[in-house]
């Protein structure tokens, strides 16, 4: 930079926006902002010397902008240059001055809160004794800007930030007090006085202003000076012994100690042990409490024994009425104002602590001599309220209602009785009334999701408890705690004897499974056994129905509903299980149809059907009383709303059983759908289970939400898991692995070719239309990472080019290798033409017989696969469709199981795993899932590996979820990362 001696001249103008804009002329010549920078920033250390400011045009002028906050400090110093002179313009040369005031005002504290403002319900800040203090600081004359005002609240906002927050609380404050005043005498009046009735009935004079008596008080309120006085006056009121009468004392209060207190008269005079240095202040500060006090009360103000005595007085006696009124409001307009008030310490925690309504079982109810007849049973009751530990019996409950008191002495404890409260409890004892009693479904949630033994009631300060909601409570009988706990516990039910009819061997665990289902029939109460897949859930339910059979002779049969996929291992396991009952296949063509249908199975023990003729034939099945009905595989009822779920509701019988290895594979709601089939009502209706856990438990995972659901499902849901010690399974080992390969060239042009196509029409959809066309792009994306044909459609002469596809050149890779070794394995595909694909490369390149089973595979033809691969020769390679092949098999034959392709739901991939990996399985399972690098596959295979935790309770099925993506998200997760592309 070069030396200079011309001067500059600055001009400065203040801009709305908070700054200072400031341009420079040299030798009549305008500066640019560069130079501006370098030269009236040079000594400014806060800006790193002009590299920090920003630049503005304004009027085709280019100049820079100085905050407010850092303005005042600027303009204070010297403006220092060894480079050129610099001279101010005339509208800036008040700004030295002013700035120098504006700083150390600052540093001082002389700039305080305006209480001028806030009183008139603005807020601001103001200068003390500007000419005193400008004269202090040798400024004789200083002209104040118009924007100086605005230039102060800018630096002090930026100082104080919560300052504004401060003062709108003190302004609630004074409203909240102001509001408690009676109105003036003359409105339009500001000078005017209010008129307060003093507890005698006579007036007197209450300025508004003494409730903050002057400036400094108000400061002192709000924290921004210290208050010297080393107390606080309060009010204490203390609860009477035996009388009606409350007492009320004027006492001061230590600051640094609050438990040192010294008692005042009832005009406010200090009792002869208060330490010294509290009397100069004592007089000015009760006066000034006085003032606020009975202006926020007035029927505080003692009768004055002689006229025209300016002495204050307190009564020291109030009635149960003007109590009640200082503990639930005055009290707290006290407070708002900061003023302290002392109240018994019992009081806040009466506040917390709520009612409970609890009902009594009456002895009997539940014992072995009677019977619940279900959730809908009546049970009966006595009940009481409890508040705390105090408990009122109804007859007392009732007489504290006619007395018309919320706060009453129940045997020497204080219990505060809340009128809306009240209102619920005798609502509640009216509805329960008409219905006799409470239904045993009322009795069993009230005591899944109230305390149990050994915990909490909720009361006395927990935040659960600080609702409006009137909490009812349940004190089973002995007999009903024990049956409940049975309930929870299927060890603690009665085993039963292998019975005569079954043919094998049961695991201690398949024993428990089914005394558990035999328990909840005693009861009439259905029941959901979702043991893991492989644990045996078929014979269980076999065991149950012959021990069924033994012990009651049952005069209409089971149903037993289940995927047609499963029909035929079903008539297999019931000819190896229980070759003694008599069974029938309602299915087919030929199957017994109107009239003829209760006629063709009166004599037997167990009809077989499908879910889809749960519908078909609805008129049949609903025409017959069932002894049981049994859903297998019942997560095919998860949508409520499908006819076939409708029809099975309908489905009349003395007791309903679902078995699933997964009661929920997506939400919520296929929980509920299972248990209103289970237990019709016993969870509320689908709108109110939604509302009151679905809903909050999807969005938030809300911890106390779940347990409640486990809480109360835990009963009628037994579930084992192969890893529990206590199965002692001894099966072998499963081990799962990914296989990672990727795409051709080929692959990468035709995805990139869907990808494009899509985004180019994707916006211009509406939102059904727009659904469609994503999933029907990743249908074809999903294609093309399997191999071009199965996307192209092409000639089955097309599929001898196995190096189109790396998938399919590793899965042969793998298999020949496999079956080198003389093992065998499923394939697992979502797509029949891909499995066609590979039925004719595997059969051609490992010179073997390929089996393929899928949706259209016949039932026949079905279950002599099935058997074939079972077989002792049998094994090799089997291809299944995933949906077809996926549930309901046993496939113990193979110890190695691959997803060609990945169905984007772990429950769903383990059930197909589970055809292989379960009990009968002698060898170590290896699970290999291929994986398309860099596309969707990979992409969503990772958020998968992510939600893994949350599987157990919600798991995003199928596709559905990605038409939901902003184009923005669908963008990123079909986006070709093409560093994995064949080169």
């Amino acid at each position: 930079m070069k030396t200079t001696t011309a001067p500059i001249t600055v001009h400065v103008r203040w801009i709305a926006s908070g700054s200072f804009w400031m341009r420079a002329e040299q030798g009549g010549f305008a500066l640019d902002s560069l130079a501006q920078k370098q030269l009236l920033f040079a000594w400014h250390e806060s800006s790193f010397y002009g590299t920090f400011i920003e630049v503005l045009e304004l009027d085709r002028q280019e100049g820079v902008l100085l905050p407010a906050l850092e303005a005042a400090d600027y303009f204070a110093l010297p403006a220092w240059n060894p480079h050129a002179p610099i001279r101010w313009s005339d509208e800036a040369k008040p700004l030295h001055h002013v700035s120098r005031l504006i700083t150390e005002a600052v540093k001082d504290r002389n700039l305080v809160p305006d209480f001028a403002k806030w009183k008139a319900g603005g807020w601001g800040w103001k200068l003390m004794n500007e000419d005193a203090y400008a004269t202090a600081l040798g400024l004789s004359s200083v002209t104040y800007p118009p924007y100086f005002d605005d230039w102060i609240q800018l630096i002090m906002e930026a100082r104080y930030p919560d300052m504004e927050v401060v003062l709108h609380g003190a302004e609630r404050k004074r409203r909240a007090a102001l509001s408690a005043v009676p109105p003036a005498s003359d409105a339009d009046d500001p000078a005017a006085e209010t008129t307060a009735e003093t507890g005698s009935g006579e007036s007197a004079a209450i300025p508004l202003e003494e409730l903050w008596t002057d400036e400094r008080d108000w400061l002192v309120s709000i924290g921004w000076i210290p208050d010297e006085a080393p107390f606080r006056p309060a009010l204490r009121l203390t609860e009477p012994d035996q009388e009606e009468a409350w007492s009320l004392t004027v006492i001061l209060q230590d600051r640094s100690n609050p438990e040192r207190i010294v008692d005042c008269d009832a005009d406010g005079r200090p009792a002869g042990n208060c330490p010294e240095e509290w009397l100069p202040f004592a007089a000015s500060r009760i006066r000034q409490a006085f003032a606020k006090w009975t202006a926020i009360i007035p029927w505080l103000q003692a009768d004055r024994a002689e006229s025209g005595e300016e002495s204050l007085s307190i009564r020291t006696e109030i009635d149960y009425a003007e109590a009640w009124d200082f503990l639930t409001d005055k009290s707290i307009r006290l407070a708002e104002v900061g003023q302290s008030v002392l109240l018994p310490a019992w009081w806040e925690q009466l506040r917390k602590t709520k009612p409970r309504l609890k009902a009594k079982v009456r002895p009997g109810v539940g014992g072995a001599s009677q019977s619940l007849f279900g959730l809908s049973g009546i049970v009966q009751f006595d009940w009481r309220l409890a508040i705390g530990d105090a408990e009122l019996e109804e007859i007392e409950f009732r007489s504290l209602v006619d007395g018309n008191r919320q706060l009453v002495r129940v045997r020497g404890r204080w219990v505060l009785l809340d009128p809306e409260m009240l209102q619920q409890v005798q609502q509640w004892i009216r509805q329960v009334r008409k219905k006799k009693g409470l239904s045993f479904r009322d009795v069993l949630e009230m005591h899944l999701l109230g305390p149990q033994d050994g915990e909490a009631s909720g009361d006395d300060g927990d935040p659960r408890d600080s609702t409006d909601a009137l909490r009812v409570e349940v004190e089973l009988n002995e007999h009903l705690r024990g049956f409940i706990r049975q309930l929870g516990r299927a060890q603690s039910v009665t085993e039963l004897e292998t019975p005569a009819g079954f043919h094998g061997s049961l695991r201690h665990y398949q024993v428990l499974g089914a005394s558990w289902l035999l328990f909840l029939r005693k009861f009439g109460l259905g029941g959901c056994l979702a043991d893991d897949m492989g644990l045996g859930k078929t014979i269980q339910w076999i065991t149950y129905l012959l021990a069924v059979r033994e012990r009651e002779q049952p005069q209409s049969p089971s149903l037993l509903v289940c995927p047609t996929s499963v029909l035929g291992n079903w008539q297999k396991e019931l000819e190896k299980f229980a070759p003694s009952l008599n069974v029938r296949l309602h299915y087919g063509p030929g199957r017994a149809k109107g009239e003829k249908f209760a006629e063709a199975v009166q004599d037997c023990d167990l009809v077989l059907t499908s879910y889809a003729l749960s519908h078909l034939d609805e008129a049949e099945l609903t025409s017959v009383h069932w002894s049981s009905v049994c859903l297998d595989e019942a997560q095919n009822i998860k949508n409520a709303y499908t006819k076939q779920a409708t029809s099975i509701r309908k489905l009349d019988a003395d007791h309903r059983i679902a078995m699933t290895g997964t009661p929920i594979e997506n939400r919520l709601t296929e929980l509920w759908s299972i248990f209103d089939f289970l237990n019709p009502g016993y969870l509320g209706n689908l709108r109110s289970f939604t509302e009151r856990f679905s809903n909050k438990i999807e969005k938030t995972q809300d911890k106390e939400l779940i347990g409640q659901v486990q809480k109360l499902v835990q009963p009628f849901l037994l579930r084992r898991v192969k890893s529990d010690p206590a199965i002692e399974l001894d099966l072998p080992e499963k081990m799962e692995s990914k296989a990672y390969v990727s795409l051709t060239v080929e692959q990468a042009t035709l995805y990139e070719n869907v990808i494009g196509d899509l985004f180019e029409r994707l916006d211009r959809l509406p939102p059904m239309e727009r659904r469609g066309l994503i999933l029907a792009a990743l249908t074809k994306l999903k294609q093309i990472c399997d191999h071009p044909v199965a996307y192209t459609k092409e000639s089955p002469a097309a599929t001898g080019q196995v190096s189109r596809s790396q998938k399919l050149e590793r899965l042969l890779d793998m298999v020949r290798e496999l079956r080198l070794e003389g093992d065998s394995c499923l394939i697992f595909t979502q797509f029949v033409e891909v499995g066609h694909l590979l039925q004719r490369v595997l059969a051609r390149e490992t010179k073997e017989e390929i089996m393929f089973l899928h949706g259209g595979t016949p039932k026949a033809q079905r279950d002599r696969m099935i058997e074939r691969y079972q077989s002792e020769n049998g094994g090799g390679v089997f291809l299944l469709s995933l949906k077809a092949g996926g549930i309901g098999l046993n496939l113990t034959a193979a110890n190695h199981v691959f997803h060609f392709d990945r169905w984007w739901n772990p429950a769903v991939e383990n059930q197909a795993t589970d055809r292989a990996f379960r009990i009968g399985q002698t060898k170590r399972v290896q699970v290999h899932k291929f994986v398309t690098l860099g596309t969707l596959e990979e992409k969503i295979d990772e958020m998968i590996e992510r939600k893994q935790s949350l599987s157990k309770q919600i798991v995003g099925a199928g596709e559905q979820w990605i038409t939901e993506m902003s184009t923005d998200e669908l963008k990123d997760l079909f986006s070709l990362r093409r560093q994995w592309v064949e080169v």
